[in-house]
């Protein structure tokens, strides 16, 4: 699980950083700027923010994050205890809350729940090293993770769970969209052309004129 901390009190950051260390891949940054460069640049499992930083609130970061479909899970530390920041908290897109001061095991049991939630780190194994998960929609080969789309998680995870069998597109629209919302063919060409980029050739078959085959 990779973490991403923000936190403008070096000491708290320092401990927190510390003990979630031991279980978890933890980067730290210290305002919203440095941490809204890490979202858009890296793939994280959890965020965990403080609202009173430098730069923008640690709730407008979220906001914003969550404007350009980031769902990723995220928990807000704070020190206030005023009712409206836990609802502007919520509204912002937040998970959870944890009011400051905090046990650290507090927070442990506070991420594991989040881990259970969205099933983090349960993965579809791929083959040749490559693991799919997609709930979080993201794939992982070796230390490489790969994040990939809504839709295109939603592609893959179809074409694995019927792996060795032809999906048609018309099958892979009807599954994945509503009808009124329905897309064209050619949709599901760019999505296949994208995960084959990613994945390899290989591992995606275009069966002509039936379908698509994941091996």
């Amino acid at each position: 699980m990779k973490i991403l901390l923000l936190e403008d009190d070096p000491v708290i950051a320092d401990i927190v950083l510390e003990f979630l260390s031991e279980s978890y891949l933890v980067e730290c940054c210290f305002n919203s700027q440095e941490a809204l460069l890490l979202a858009e640049s890296e793939s994280y499992d959890l965020y965990l923010f403080d609202i009173n930083v430098p730069g923008i609130s640690g709730l407008e970061l979220l906001k914003s994050l969550r404007e350009f479909n980031d769902t990723t899970p995220a928990i807000f530390m704070t020190a206030y205890q005023e009712v409206k920041y836990l609802r502007e908290g919520f509204d912002a897109g937040a998970n959870d809350f944890i009011r400051k001061p905090f046990e650290l095991e507090e927070l442990h049991a506070r991420i594991e729940n989040i881990k259970r939630q969205y099933s983090i780190d349960e993965e579809l194994a791929l083959g040749n090293e490559t693991f799919f998960n997609a709930l979080t929609h993201k794939v992982r080969y070796r230390n490489e993770v790969l994040a990939l789309s809504a839709k295109e998680s939603g592609v893959l995870h179809y074409l694995v769970v019927n792996r060795n069998r032809v999906v048609s597109t018309d099958e892979i629209l009807q599954k994945l969209w509503d009808y009124d919302e329905m897309p064209g063919p050619d949709t599901i060409r760019t999505y296949i052309k994208s995960l084959r980029n990613m994945l390899g050739k290989e591992r995606i078959i275009n069966v002509r004129g039936e379908g698509y085959r994941f091996e």
